[in-house]
């Protein structure tokens, strides 16, 4: 068979069995409501925009802005002509948010998590990596030549293990998702930090899922669990709570950061950030450190989303997060459900292997703070019936 042949066969076959993902133009901004392409208006249960910015007027206004002030882009890459001055304002303000000394801009934290373990370590080192790490993480630690071990995921005793396993090497890195996206489960990140600094071990948290969405003040998951200040370095991005557009970062030492701009190839190699999407991720960690309400309203809302559902005999994961996963189990079944919903205008995505183990297929709903309780309702009587019906 040809390439195309061999692939061809392979769609019609992921067709067949009900798994083939199609995806939905929207005819509006990304919001708590959107127009869907050929359906209509329905509630959005299924995005990263946690604390409702995607369309805020102060991010827009201020994306405008810096399109007439700065222009549209680059054309270039940083260490060459790519560098402007809100470049370096916003990598300041990452880290004075983060507790760090210093911050690297990527265009995604995919490139961010690409371009640090290739980078970092050699043979002689070693990372350590959870086994339901984000994809981007398990294809950047692919990349590099050091030794690689895994362990069960938020299994302390068998990080132990690796880490024991791992004595020997040179330096060690021990990397987790903060928040598992999948899961909404948080990283035992007390338990990591004590780990690894007794195993002289360099502790990155990828904080995706967690910065802006969990702490009093939406720093992430180590201000939830009490250890801010005491991770080494983080990856993240500006394309979840902070406004939902585009762009990562690497956030932690200086030494570190001043390393990967000279040697993280995502780095060297790739257009740098727009001017909008720069100005408009200021503007959003701005609303966010002025208005804890966001915070707040996300966490209210995923508290009665989480509770309603269980009181009517929906099965979640336990957690807090506004990640809210309901196993379904077969592939096809959920991507059918999903299906249905979107019917009775919800919009929420459904998940099978290779994203999620085999059996453990599921409907991931995603919780916003600017969901309101009538769309919360209309969600959770629409999931009831459909999981019923």
């Amino acid at each position: 068979m040809s390439l195309i042949e061999t692939l061809s066969a392979e769609l019609d076959a992921m067709s067949a069995a009900g798994t083939l993902k199609k995806e939905l133009s929207l005819k509006s901004p990304q919001g708590p409501i959107v127009e869907v392409e050929g359906i209509g208006e329905v509630i959005m249960l299924t995005s990263n925009n946690y604390l409702g910015l995607a369309d805020h007027p102060a991010i827009v206004e201020a994306a405008e802005k810096a399109e007439r002030d700065y222009g549209y882009g680059l054309a270039s890459v940083r260490f060459i002509c790519g560098t402007q001055t809100i470049h370096r304002k916003l990598e300041r303000r990452i880290a004075e948010f983060f507790g760090t000394e210093e911050t690297i801009l990527y265009g995604s934290c995919w490139n961010a998590n690409g371009g640090l373990f290739q980078t970092v370590t050699q043979e002689e080192d070693a990372i350590v990596s959870d086994e339901l790490n984000h994809a981007s993480i398990i294809d950047g630690i692919r990349l590099a030549k050091a030794r690689k071990e895994r362990y069960r995921n938020r299994d302390m005793a068998d990080l132990r293990r690796a880490l024991e396993a791992t004595r020997d090497a040179r330096n060690k890195l021990v990397m987790t998702d903060g928040v598992f996206s999948m899961e909404g489960s948080l990283a035992p990140l007390p338990e990591m930090v004590e780990l690894t600094r007794e195993f002289g071990a360099f502790l990155v948290v990828d904080d995706s899922h967690g910065t802006g969405v969990l702490g009093k003040t939406g720093r992430g998951t180590p201000e939830e669990l009490g250890v801010f200040g005491k991770i080494d370095a983080y990856t993240s991005t500006l394309g979840k709570a902070l406004g939902g557009s585009h762009g990562g970062f690497t956030t932690g030492p200086k030494v570190l950061v001043d390393y990967l701009r000279q040697k993280s190839r995502p780095y060297l190699f790739s257009n740098t950030l727009p001017p909008a999407v720069v100005m408009g991720s200021l503007a959003a960690i701005d609303l966010l450190e002025k208005d804890p309400g966001f915070i707040t309203r996300l966490r209210e809302n995923t508290t009665y989303f989480r509770q309603q559902l269980t009181s009517k005999g929906i099965t979640v994961r336990e957690g807090i997060h506004p990640i809210v996963p309901i196993i379904i189990g077969d592939t096809a079944k959920a991507i059918g459900m999903s299906r249905e919903l979107l019917k009775r205008g919800v919009y929420v995505s459904g998940f099978g292997f290779p994203v999620v183990p085999q059996g453990h297929a599921r409907l991931r709903c995603q919780i916003s703070a600017a969901h309101t309780r009538e769309h919360l309702d209309k969600a959770i009587s629409a999931i009831v019936d459909v999981a019923n019906g």
